[in-house]
């Protein structure tokens, strides 16, 4: 049984628009994102997303390699937001997200946003609509959403999300968001800020997933296995235990839920900064041991809902984003 996007009585009721007007308001004197920067953004002026108030957009495609409830057989309509809120040093999406003169060429108007929804939709028949890196971009997603209801769209939207996201800007999203595909980056502030350039990644990151559980819950199926509602928390393995695995993950059984769906991936290769020996500690991928070490932990907090990703997947998830489809497309293993 499919779920009906909740955007879509938001639409019929007026609120959907209200909600768009509010948050473009609030580009004025930018606070979308935790840092608050204050940047007029309707005035053409850069806050520290690198970004104005138009959506940029890098990259549009079926994407075969997210969680199998994502992809499905259609594969998941992938929209890659330039630019970030970050500065992930290893960052494996650098050529998009820590490139922004680049990637201004990429500026769209929120009416060729809301065609590309349809596009996924209707051309491709993807299963979702998954918004990846949208932080800094709400407001325009959401006008782009109420735009592109009117053209048919009626698929579940999937906020891709590092988590460094400001509760505000979550709580607007609250029944347009169907899915949540969130991180749980890292245990510590200090690796945070050194790793990421995001002061208190920890306390605001929590706090995000904690309104993010609130508002979808767990995740609901169709009849062929597609999501159609709820969260789902990515783990990334970090060499030298800078993820912080225990204390994450423990949090996240005790504070969230023990039911909750985690992704464990086991990708990380030293991409970016990373890979020119500026941070030796994050300089190469994941041994066998430390790979066992999460697989482990993950058994022992009893976590049984999610996937784990193979120990070779370094080697399969390396985007270029110079490609049409940036990704090869392979799937995670079913845990």
């Amino acid at each position: 049984m499919s779920i009906e996007p909740g955007y879509l009585a938001l639409y019929r009721s007026g609120e959907l628009e209200r909600r768009a007007v509010a948050l473009e308001a609030r580009l004025a004197e930018c606070d979308i994102c935790p840092w608050e920067c204050g940047a007029n953004r309707l005035k053409g002026k850069y806050g520290h997303c690198n970004s104005g108030a138009l959506p940029i957009v890098s990259s549009v495609c079926a994407h075969h390699g997210e969680e199998p409830v994502l992809s499905g057989t259609h594969g998941s309509g992938t929209i890659f937001f330039a630019n970030c809120n970050m500065r992930c040093v290893y960052c494996q999406n650098y050529q998009i997200s820590q490139d922004p003169k680049v990637q201004y060429k990429n500026t769209i108007e929120t009416r060729i946003l809301a065609e590309r929804m349809l596009y996924l939709q209707d051309e491709l028949k993807c299963h979702n609509i998954n918004l990846v890196t949208p932080s800094h971009f709400v407001p325009q997603i959401v006008r782009a959403v109420f735009e592109a209801v009117a053209g048919g769209l009626h698929l579940p939207l999937v906020y891709n999300t590092s988590s460094y996201d400001s509760l505000k800007t979550l709580r607007e999203l609250d029944g347009i968001i169907s899915i949540y595909l969130a991180d749980i980056r890292y245990a510590s502030d200090e690796f945070g800020l050194k790793y990421s350039h995001a002061r208190g990644y920890v306390e605001v990151s929590r706090a995000a997933i904690k309104e993010m559980y609130r508002q979808v819950s767990n995740i609901e199926v169709d009849d062929e296995g597609i999501a159609q509602k709820g969260l789902i928390i990515r783990h990334l393995i970090f060499p030298n235990g800078i993820a912080g695995s225990e204390d994450a993950l423990s949090w996240l059984v005790r504070e969230v839920s023990p039911e909750v769906t985690v992704s464990i991936m086991s990708q990380y290769y030293p991409a970016h900064k990373a890979a020119r020996h500026r941070y030796p500690e994050l300089g190469r991928k994941i041994t066998p041991e430390e790979y066992k070490e999460v697989t482990d932990l993950v058994e022992k907090l009893g976590i049984e809902n999610g996937w784990v990703q193979e120990m070779l997947s370094a080697e399969t998830y390396r985007p270029d984003f110079s490609a049409d489809e940036p990704f090869d497309n392979k799937k995670r293993r079913r845990r």
